[in-house]
């Protein structure tokens, strides 16, 4: 998963364009439900299961998108 495609998901689930690599999920509004949302796009598109404490160590489309990546491999 690429970390525009990360920027996308986080996007839609924060409704907002105003999203780059390095916006942080929770200071931009982003709670423990909205998470989920996140969480749910990356398993349904890339098929890897992550936990809401991956999002919580990983909180920007970057870091999460590296996860993936780690994961993946």
């Amino acid at each position: 998963m690429s970390r525009d495609d990360m920027v996308d998901i986080f996007r839609r689930v924060l409704e907002t364009d105003s999203v780059s690599v390095d916006t942080d999920f929770f200071a931009s509004g982003g709670d423990s439900l909205l998470g989920t949302r996140v969480l749910s796009a990356v398993a349904r598109t890339q098929g890897v299961e992550l936990s809401f404490e991956d999002l919580i160590e990983a909180p920007t489309p970057a870091a999460l998108a590296d996860r993936v990546a780690s994961v993946t491999r």
